[in-house]
Order: structure tokens, then C-alpha cells, then sequence
């Protein structure tokens, strides 16, 4: 069985909090632009991005061991650049699990990826809000298999595809050179998804196997894109949350002072500012690409984004923000109890002043 197709090798970075999209697109010229998933399948008017992400070709980059690969840039609104590079393969299928375990494994291009998007950054920055300092990153590897043929030219089912290669499919989006349990291969096989009897996506923790005609390939490479760009964002938040918790549980240990108390209110502003600045962002960019029903691109995004470790991460977070919904309570309580303490007492001296005056008068 002869493929051929493209690697696209994803590079993600989270560098600053958001975009100004107008600005973005009048600095890097009328050669890039926004542009929303092509959607070819049958799709609700409402599966739409909401917000289309900027795309700026880059042209070709060579890497040390001599290969040239194309090269795009593709910036999300919330922050997040994603350095696409690609490169074609023609090959046996049997051949293709070592060529992806080679372009899952090759740090000179994530290297080269991140010094691309290093030398475009004085031409974005001034776009940029609230920079990160230090740019947190994603990778991801989409083999986009665009032919697929017997020996006698005939061209391979999906169907086929899964029931004679399971393990050459399984072994190139887990990224491994030998071949995996019967368990482990039926696991990933079982989550493949098809639309028509000539389409396949199979998905993986660190890769995807795309089978689909040229003109229909984008919209599900989009999607996947999409799924690590949410993997990404949900990765930011719960560090600064992380963070945010664990300076809070400092501030209150062993903290009785009356100056610690006059300070709680700001403590738990900044907290609870922080936390619903959080849950506005985290809202908005999960629901950069809306979906509503159970067409197929939302059940491919659904299925990408449980087998990358999006859920989990999504999960952490909301349960992050219910503590530190929690805490902000707390503080607030805290202030309130002590604050009620501190009038009691004053009004008690001044009752006793009140008294010892009085008592003095009658002298």
C-alpha cells in the first residue's frame, strides 16, 4: 500500500495574553490575513470560528540536517502562535510509522520553529498585550496522507486501511518503532473516525493520521490545531493559578495583625479579579470555534481534544477557580468577622471612657 501526503509538524506558543488582530494584520501586510475553518462536510451555520485566526506564509526554512520545509504562522486572539512546517513523504505504509517517529523526535525543528517566530516577533509585539516572559509551548505532528493506493492502483477504503494496517496506523500517532499490545491497538483504532468509506482520522496524544481528499484536509487540520492551541491556554491558566493559590496560602499564614487585616480586602479584590479574568478568557477561547450539535467536526474536535489531555486540563482549572472562588469567601468572611471585632472593641472602650467620665462627673 503506497501513501503520500504531507507532515505538518505544529509548534505552538503562548506569548502574550491576547492579540489586537486589526493591528496585527496592518503590521505583517496585506499578504496575511484572517481565515476561518473551510468546512467541506455538511455543517450548521453556527459551527463557525468566531474569531478567525491571522495566517502569515513564511516561506521555506532549512534545518541543520540540510532538509527544507515550508513554513507558515498562524496567530489565535488569545495569544497563542502556532509555527506550522511541512514536508512531503511518498512511501510504503509500512515505512511511514519510522518517518513519523523521525519528525516526532527532531528537536532541530522545534528549534527552528521557535527562531522563526523569534525573528517575526518585532514585527508583532507591538501588537502584543501583556507579553508572556516566558513562552510556554505545545507540539504537535498531523500526517496528512492525501493518496493512498493498492499495488493495482486502486485506491484504499478507510475500512481497509484500519483492518489491514492497524498496526503500522497505531505505531505512527503514539510515535513508536515496534509494535504495540492488541489492547493498546484496539484502543486508539477503536476512536478512528470516518465521514465517508474513503476518509479516515485517527487521532493520538502527540499525533493524528489524516486521510481525506487535498480540499478537505484543512478543516480537520484546523480542528486539531485548534484542540492544542485550548490544550495550551488551559496549560497557562493553571500555572498562573497554581501561582495565585499557593501566594494567597502564603499571605494568610500566621497573619493576625490588625495592618494584615486592613489588607484583606485588596488581597481578595486581586483574587477575585484575577479569577473572573480567568473564567472571561478561558470562556472565550473555548468557544473560538462554536459547536452546538454532533456533526462530525465536532465530534472529531471532541475526540482530539480528550485523547490530548485537554479535558484533564480543563478539569484542573475549574476546580482551581472553585477554590479560589472559595478563598476569595473566606477572605471576605475573615475581613467582615475581624472588622465586627475591632468596632466591638472600640465601642466597648468608648463606653468605658464614656463611663469613667461619667463617674468623674458625679465627683
Amino acid at each position: 500500500m503506497n501513501v503520500q501526503g504531507y507532515f505538518r509538524i505544529l509548534s505552538l506558543f503562548d506569548v502574550s495574553e491576547a492579540f489586537e488582530l486589526e493591528r496585527l494584520s496592518a503590521l505583517l501586510g496585506p499578504e496575511a490575513g484572517p481565515r476561518s475553518p473551510g468546512f467541506v462536510r455538511r455543517t450548521p451555520e453556527y459551527a463557525q470560528a468566531q474569531t478567525a485566526p491571522i495566517v502569515e506564509a513564511t516561506g521555506s526554512i532549512a534545518i541543520p540536517t540540510g532538509e527544507k520545509l515550508e513554513s507558515r504562522i498562524k496567530y489565535y486572539w488569545f495569544g497563542v502562535a502556532c509555527v506550522e512546517l511541512i514536508t512531503p513523504f511518498e512511501c510504503h505504509l509500512d515505512s511511514l510509522p519510522q518517518h513519523s517517529y523521525r519528525w516526532m523526535n527532531a528537536p532541530e525543528v522545534e528549534k527552528a520553529a521557535e527562531d522563526l517566530l523569534h525573528t517575526r516577533l518585532e514585527h508583532f509585539r507591538p501588537a502584543m498585550i501583556k507579553p508572556s516572559q516566558k513562552w510556554l509551548d505545545e507540539d504537535y505532528l498531523i500526517i496528512d496522507v492525501q493518496s493512498a493506493k493498492h499495488p493495482d492502483g486502486r485506491v484504499v477504503l478507510a475500512s481497509e486501511m484500519l483492518q489491514s494496517c492497524g498496526d503500522q496506523i497505531t505505531r505512527v500517532v503514539r510515535g513508536e518503532l515496534v509494535s504495540l499490545s492488541a489492547a493498546e491497538r484496539e484502543e486508539v483504532v477503536r476512536a478512528a473516525l470516518s465521514y465517508y468509506p474513503n476518509d479516515l482520522v485517527v487521532v493520538g496524544w502527540a499525533a493524528a493520521l489524516v486521510y481525506d481528499k487535498p480540499d478537505a484536509t484543512p478543516a480537520v487540520v484546523d480542528l486539531l490545531e485548534y484542540a492544542n492551541t485550548q490544550l495550551l491556554e488551559f496549560r497557562y491558566y493553571d500555572e498562573v493559578l497554581t501561582g495565585l493559590l499557593s501566594n494567597v496560602y502564603s499571605s494568610l499564614e500566621g497573619q493576625e495583625s490588625l495592618r494584615s487585616l486592613w489588607r484583606l480586602p485588596r488581597r481578595a479584590g486581586r483574587l477575585n479579579g484575577l479569577r473572573l479574568d480567568i473564567m472571561d478568557l478561558a470562556e472565550r477561547t473555548e468557544y473560538a470555534v462554536k459547536f452546538i450539535s454532533d456533526t462530525y467536526y465536532a465530534r472529531v474536535y471532541r475526540v482530539c481534544s480528550a485523547r490530548i489531555g485537554v479535558n484533564d486540563y480543563k478539569t484542573l482549572v475549574a476546580e482551581k477557580l472553585k477554590t479560589a472562588g472559595e478563598l476569595y469567601e473566606f477572605m471576605v468572611t475573615q475581613f467582615n468577622e475581624r472588622r465586627m471585632f475591632v468596632l466591638e472593641v472600640v465601642v466597648a472602650v468608648l463606653v468605658f471612657l464614656d463611663v469613667i467620665l461619667l463617674l468623674r462627673g458625679n465627683k
